[in-house]
């Protein structure tokens, strides 16, 4: 079963290694050209001289290889009443207009295009009501929690300040205590003096 699809995923890209030319076919149906198939075809040598014809798979039709490329590896034709397939380009479209002297924007169509748009703008495609003021009510609500927070963050300042207090007035009372209790004892100083100048009195 394995070995199966193996060689049937081996048969699928020969195959499409092979038929590496792809033919777009046009005719003329209802009066408008209109793109009928997408052929592929691959190179038919023909005897020992290099000559070549291209076979189109899936119709078993021979033709002259094309020399007209308008994609990688793709090859436009175009089928005659009589069946004939023949190579073709598409044109410039801006070259034949530039032929035929037409204008490429006319300014009554260019007023004619921004009216409609406006108009279309206007009563086709009204914003709703997030497109219109989804930013600003964004900016509100932002500014609502970053004011909620700043309150909430001064209120628990206030409540640890106030909490602290009685600790603070505490620790001021007990220092007053504690100099109140150091006496110096400056009576010592003139006893200290008297004793420094009778050594230097006397020697």
């Amino acid at each position: 079963m394995i070995v199966g699809g193996v060689i049937f995923l081996i048969f699928l890209y020969a195959s499409k290694k092979k038929y590496w030319i792809r033919i777009p076919l046009y005719r003329r149906v209802g009066n408008v050209p209109t793109r009928v198939a997408t052929y592929k075809a691959r190179v038919f040598p023909i005897g020992y001289a290099g000559d070549r014809l291209w076979f189109v798979k899936g119709i078993k039709k021979y033709i002259s290889p094309a020399t007209i490329q308008n994609a990688p590896n793709e090859f436009m034709h175009w089928e005659r009443e009589d069946g004939e397939w023949i190579n073709f380009s598409m044109g410039d479209v801006d070259e034949d207009q530039k032929k035929c002297g037409v204008k490429y924007i006319h300014q009554d169509m260019r007023s004619q295009r921004i009216a409609t748009s406006n108009l279309l703008e206007q009563r086709l495609m009204q914003k709703g009501f997030w497109e219109k003021w989804g930013v600003v009510v964004g900016y509100v609500i932002f500014f609502l929690v970053i004011t909620v927070a700043v309150t909430i963050n001064l209120y628990m300042m206030g409540k640890t300040i106030q909490a602290i207090a009685p600790l603070v007035n505490q620790v001021v009372e007990a220092n007053k205590e504690y100099r109140s209790k150091c006496v110096i004892a400056t009576d010592l100083v003139p006893a200290l003096a008297l004793v420094i100048m009778n050594k230097v009195r006397y020697g």
